[in-house]
């Protein structure tokens, strides 16, 4: 019974005969601290598995509210003794009833007697039973076809596994009992023991599953070392791997692949030596571009049909044509102007592929281009283009990115593309065309027919209900993409559990860019036993960048969406994917990209009548917001930080076989009608590391694939990839080394425990398996439920990067864990972009806790990563050569409306943002909504709004609630965090109510270099449930609030919050130094409508880094509003804006205004404040001596950037203060000795001020 961290061995096992109620098996430390919390009593207890050793358990008791964990451990005997200190002698029991039957007698050493067993709750048997979406009345059998990928074995936890020293238990067993009935045998002329085979099987069945898992890595590399005997050594292993039979064949079966593994072992290496060095006698010392060697179909020259944006100032050259075609001619690398003059001549302008210096694309103007030409040397020209649609400015971008990577001088790629598809296949085969799957054509978010036939780099098919044995799917897809690309795509892994396939191909030039090749899947039908519903993974290197792909098949049913949940989080703990050493984090922290599709089997929680008449208005976004996963989403139960393309099709499930005009939603069963409403079941979802590069260019469904009554669905991707980096300068020397230097870290995480902890690092950029902090020397807590604990320098380590070019270190991140002392159990885990984090001063970092895909808290501090200016020099990426304008209407630079995020929120990804540097540009959605929507949306009251916690906040770890926990709201639990009455300002208890209308940059915005960013879109008030709270949209400009249930994610967490309004302390000064974490007594609570509630959505790892959330956290307002600085770093200048980058953790005094200002909070603040701090002050936040840009840019030598500058809206020498790096390289300043010298003229200025 004991699985997961419990359970000794077989045989006798730890829990006696049947396991006790208080053992709870494979049950979280978050979950059973809230189980303890709901038992609210003093003695309360439960016994759980080990999160952090194998085979041991973990005792958790209540006393005094906070939650004491013992780790139980067994010796070499497998006898369990509970951890003592050092010198203790620990009292030893053979089993766990045993052990807990002592200490629930009293003085035993613990805090307390144990005294009241928490039992876990026995689900109901019928729950279990999940017949594949009504279509069968029993459970599809296994496909009895072998298959080439990684047998279940010990991916899939079962309970009659045994344990690692099984056989000498098993072998006790025999030899005092079975052994005699094999002797009673033998003397009656039996040939055989039976029951010592059984023993001998039984024993071997881990080596079973670890074997075949070693045979299948050793085919991969036999197909590409030795060709010639690779498919005999295939066949053998299909052979040996599809027999399962019992007793001598079993048996002859593992000595049989032991020999063929001995065989391999020794043979292939030999083999790998004998190719490479016929590849390195046939290859000419530096290789031809990989492009070259094998060709795909040409490209056509393609003409777009555009018109040339008129500016106000051009408005003279109005009797000239502005009808313009654009020809691209990818094969030649050339770009051809062409423009129609009198008398039907014509005019052209030929631009090689090296002359075009950057695209920039209108937020503001969907169909809008702006190209920059190199004229002359130093000088460049920029013309914008209106296209015919946003679909063809996009298919244009794609090809002139293309023609940039065909004829660009870098070995390897910068950016690949990726398509995904998932297609229940209703256990019928596939009809013979496809060709609209793998084309993205049907419905939805579909790719322009001119860019369609582009080979995309990846291909990954994911499919259910595949009845189709694993080499004909996988031949069949293949001849597929030679028959649309002419391209023999090389199947780099193929993973099946039952009739769930994963496959995976690759074009053949990137074929040995991809390494780390691992496959694995996990049962979640039946009692997890079955494999008809589960999901497979494949994990692979491309390159220097990480990949994970699950394809998965959940429970069916309308009513069963908690067992969706569970099926969820256990593929997300049991997947064994990925690199070994990052065993503490779940896959979804595990890859640069991960990518998450299947039948998720999420229905719609709407009358069946209604929504048929909404699919037949093509009106989606009511049943999106209606949707069990977007609502599960947003509770926080499933795909933390994931993200998801807008959706634009109508539901994929379930249609009549042979036509897609008509929903099935009633079945006649047995047990009476069964309903199966239209749904989205059919979805795909990803995650990425921060700051990286991700673009979903398209998402929909088929409308011609008609044999299944689910649609296929295909999404595409824009990835960003790192190669492997080479130093040319060789391994730095002590004066050139780069340093990752922490000046000081705390947390806030969700716990009942008083514990002490340290925290890991781990990064492929470090040397060893992972590094280690000190404990920490700080711990408080305002909340019973919660725990803040801090480290400052001396307790955290200086980590030093294996290379110390910067090149290398912007593409690295770095993993944290926090784990406890007691029992080396992880209490949250998150991911840092190096690339925000370089420099000679501190950045500051904040974002969120997960354990097990559930959030625990927040983490945030200070830290630099300093790189010896010998080892500076980088190169652009290809995808950075495409950047997104800022809106030409914001108005001046540098001042801009904030956005308070509703209770629901979702980004909406189809629209590319960039990466804001600070807190001065106006998002584009209020720009893209007309003034009329505006107008007519009525101003939001805030009494109107409401401002209860959502019972499932864990958004915010300062305020949390346990779920079933009487009395533990921010309010009840801790009435000391709310202010006195009397302390605050009394006009700030009234706040104004809102402007409906206003939109602006999220506060953390990241200013990395530019990467395209999505569009975060707020909700309407009739789609926040009741625990929302109101929306707050408060600024200049814009309005419009979209509908569509299309959502996420933050890098860190938006809070939900409790009652008040929140405002400043009068009395505290405003430069006053302050703890990291300001005091939760100081901070006013908001009331509804003044600030952002909610479960908010959250998009994670959409982009470049920039922090997708509109929202200020409790804790980010409190620090915001006292200016509270970090320990060791000096507090800035009122005036000066924030330096964030990155993932900011502090956010500066600008981060949480509004425009127009608040007059409550402004006037609450002002006495503390330089005038010309203020937001709406008019005075300068910058004096600079000359009377225009163009005065500065001449002094400077620098007069070749006006142009630019001007054009990007930065005409005012006013707002100079808060130009970035990032604003600076979008106005054409790409030499980074030039933009040094610009920012430091700056500086130099304010500080003369």
């Amino acid at each position: 019974m004991a699985g997961g961290g419990g359970g000794g061995g077989s045989g006798a096992s730890p829990l006696g005969h049947a396991p006790p109620m208080w053992y709870h098996r494979d049950l979280s430390r978050a979950a059973a601290e809230e189980l303890l919390a709901r038992a609210g009593r003093d003695g309360s207890f439960l016994v759980r598995d080990s999160e952090s050793v194998n085979g041991a358990y973990a005792l958790c008791v209540l006393f005094q509210k906070h939650v004491h964990t013992y780790r139980i451990l067994p010796d070499d005997e497998g006898f369990l003794a509970v951890q003592t200190s050092q010198g203790v002698q620990p009292k030893r029991f053979k089993t766990l009833p045993e052990l807990v039957s002592l200490y629930l007698q009293p003085s035993q050493g613990l805090v307390t007697t144990l005294l009241y067993p928490v039992e876990r709750e026995e689900t109901a048997v019928s729950d279990d039973r999940d017949y594949s979406d009504g279509e069968d009345e029993k459970p599809p059998l296994p496909p009895r076809s072998s298959s080439t990928s990684t047998p279940p074995g010990p991916d899939t936890p079962t309970d009659s596994t045994p344990a690692a020293n099984g056989l000498s238990t098993i072998s006790h067993e025999y030899l005092k009992g079975s052994y005699a009935l094999d002797l009673e045998a033998v003397k009656q002329g039996a040939s055989s023991l039976p029951h010592l085979n059984k023993t001998l099987v039984a024993s071997c069945k881990r080596l079973n599953g670890e074997v075949d898992k070693v045979l299948s890595g050793l085919e991969i590399l036999s197909k590409v070392f030795d060709q010639q005997s690779a498919f005999m050594v295939s066949k053998m292993i299909q052979q040996v791997q599809s027999v399962n039979q019992g007793g001598d064949q079993e048996l002859e079966n593992l000595v049989t692949k032991l020999a063929i593994l001995k065989d391999l072992l020794s043979s292939i290496e030999k083999k790998a030596l004998k190719a490479l060095q016929d590849m390195s006698l046939t290859s000419p010392c530096s290789p031809p571009p990989l492009h070259s060697m094998r060709h795909s179909k040409s490209i056509p020259v393609q003409a777009f049909e555009v018109k040339l944006d008129v500016y106000l100032a051009e408005l003279t050259k109005i009797g000239k044509s502005q009808k313009y075609t654009l020809s691209v001619d990818v094969e030649g690398g050339r770009l051809v102007v062409m423009k129609k003059v009198k008398d039907n001549q014509e005019d052209w302008i030929t631009y090689t592929h090296d002359k075009i210096r950057q695209l920039i694309k209108s937020q503001r103007v969907q169909n809008k281009l702006g190209i920059v030409f190199e004229k002359e040397k130093d000088k460049s020209q920029r013309k914008d283009f209106i296209f015919a649609s946003a679909k063809k400015r996009e298919a244009f971008c794609q090809l002139l990115q293309l023609m940039k990577n065909k004829h660009s001088n870098q070995d390897e790629p910068d950016m690949i593309s990726i398509f995904i598809g998932t297609w229940n296949m209703g256990s019928v085969p596939a009809p013979k065309n496809v060709a609209s799957w793998v084309l993205c054509r049907g419905l939805g978010k579909t790719l322009d027919e001119m860019t369609v036939t582009i080979p995309h780099d990846l291909y990954v098919f994911g499919s259910q209900e595949n009845s189709v044995c694993d080499r004909e799917w996988v031949e069949s897809l293949r001849a597929l993409l030679k028959e649309q690309t002419e391209l023999d795509y090389k199947p780099i892994a193929v993973q099946t559990l039952w009739n769930i396939k994963l496959a995976v191909l690759v074009k053949p030039e990137h074929e040995n860019r991809i390494s780390h090749v691992g496959m694995s899947s996990v049962k979640t039908g039946i009692a997890n036993t079955l494999g008809n519903k589960g999901a497979v993974g494949v994990s692979f290197m491309f390159n220097g960048t990480s990949f994970g792909f699950v394809n998965c098949h959940l429970t069916s049913g309308n009513e069963k969406i908690a067992r969706r949940n569970q099926n969820y989080l256990d593929i997300l703990r049991l997947l064994s994917l990925g690199d070994k050493q990052l065993s503490s984090f779940d896959i979804s922290l595990r890859f640069t990209h991960l990518f998450w599709l299947g039948d998720l089997n999420y229905r719609l929680d709407m009358d069946i009548q209604e929504i048929l008449n909404y699919i037949n208005r093509k009106e989606f976004d009511p049943l999106l917001k209606v949707d069990q996963l977007n609502l599960e989403r947003e509770k926080n139960k499933v795909f933390l930080r994931f993200a998801e393309e807008e959706i634009s099709f109508p539901p994929t499930y379930r249609y009549e076989r042979g036509s897609r005009d008509t929903y099935v939603w009633q079945k006649q069963k047995a047990t009476g009608m069964r309903t199966n409403v239209p749904s989205w079941c059919d979805r795909i979802l990803w995650k990425s590391y921060p700051e990286t590069h991700i673009v979903c260019n398209s998402y929909g469904c088929t409308d011609d694939v008609v044999t299944s009554d689910h649609s296929p669905v295909f999404a595409t991707f824009e990835v960003g990839v790192t190669s492997q980096f080479v130093s040319k300068k060789g391994l730095p020397k002590s004066s050139e080394q780069a340093y990752i230097e922490f000046e000081s870290i705390e947390a806030i995480v969700k716990t009942a425990s008083r514990t002490k902890f340290f925290i890991e690092f781990y990064s492929t950029c470090l040397e060893g398996e992972f590094k280690k902090s000190y404990e920490n020397d700080s711990q408080s807590s305002d909340n019973v439920n919660f725990l803040r604990v801090g480290w400052s320098n001396k307790q955290l380590t200086t980590l030093k990067p294996l290379l110390s070019e910067i090149e290398y270190l912007q593409d690295q991140h770095l993993l944290l864990t926090v784990k406890s002392l007691d029992g080396y159990e992880s209490y949250g885990e998150c991911v840092l972009a190096l690339k925000s984090m370089i420099g000679s001063t501190a950045q500051q970092f904040h974002t969120y806790l997960s354990h097990r895909g559930e959030e625990t808290g927040n983490i945030r501090g200070s830290m630099r990563v300093r790189v010896p200016s010998e080892r500076m020099g980088t190169r652009e990426r290809l995808y950075e050569w495409i950047s997104v304008d800022k809106d030409e209407t914001s108005g001046p630079k540098g001042k801009s409306a904030v956005v308070c995020r509703s209770g629901h929120e979702y980004v909406k990804p189809s629209v590319i943002r960039k990466p804001l540097g600070e807190l001065g540009k106006v998002s584009e959605e209020g720009e893209r909504n007309s003034k009329e929507e505006t107008a007519a949306r009525p101003k939001q009251d805030g009494s109107d709004s409401d401002p209860s916690i959502s019972k499932n906040s864990y958004n915010n770890p300062a305020y949390y609630i346990l779920e079933g926990v009487p009395n533990q709201s921010a309010a009840a639990v801790s009435p000391e965090l709310l202010p006195s009455p009397t302390s605050a300002n009394p006009q700030a208890a009234k706040p104004p109510p809102p402007s409906a209308g206003a939109r602006s940059k999220p506060p953390g915005a990241a200013s990395g270099p530019p990467h395209p960013r999505r569009q975060v879109r707020a909700i309407s008030e009739e789609s926040s449930s009741e625990d929302d709270g109101g929306a707050c949209v408060v600024g200049a400009q814009g309005g419009g609030v979209g509908s569509t249930l299309n959502r996420p994610p933050p890098d860190f967490p938006p809070p939900p919050l409790p009652k008040g309004a929140l405002e400043m302390v009068p009395e505290a000064p405003f430069t006053k130094p302050r703890s990291l974490y300001p005091d939760l007594a100081e901070v006013r609570i908001p009331a509804a409508g003044s600030a952002a509630h909610g479960d908010a959505f959250r998009r994670g790892g959409v982009g470049a880094g920039a922090l997708d959330d509109q929202s200020c956290s409790v804790l980010q307002m409190a620090k915001t509003l006292s200016d509270s600085e970090f320990p060791g770093q000096p507090p800035r200048a009122p005036s000066a804006p924030p330096p964030l980058r990155g993932q900011p953790m502090g956010l500066g005094l600008d981060a949480c205004r509004t425009f127009p200002p608040r007059n409550p909070i402004t006037e609450s603040i002002a006495e503390d404040m330089p005038e010309e701090a203020l937001w709406g002050s008019s005075s300068s936040s910058l004096s600079v001596g000359e009377s225009s840009v163009g005065e500065w840019l001449q002094r400077l030598g620098l007069e070749r950037y006006e142009q630019g500058l001007l054009h990007n809206g930065w005409d005012d020498l006013e707002f100079l203060s808060d130009i970035t790096e990032e604003d600076l390289e979008e106005a054409g300043v790409h030499d980074p000795a030039h933009k040094r010298i610009l920012l430091e003229s700056l500086r130099q200025q304010q500080q003369q001020k």
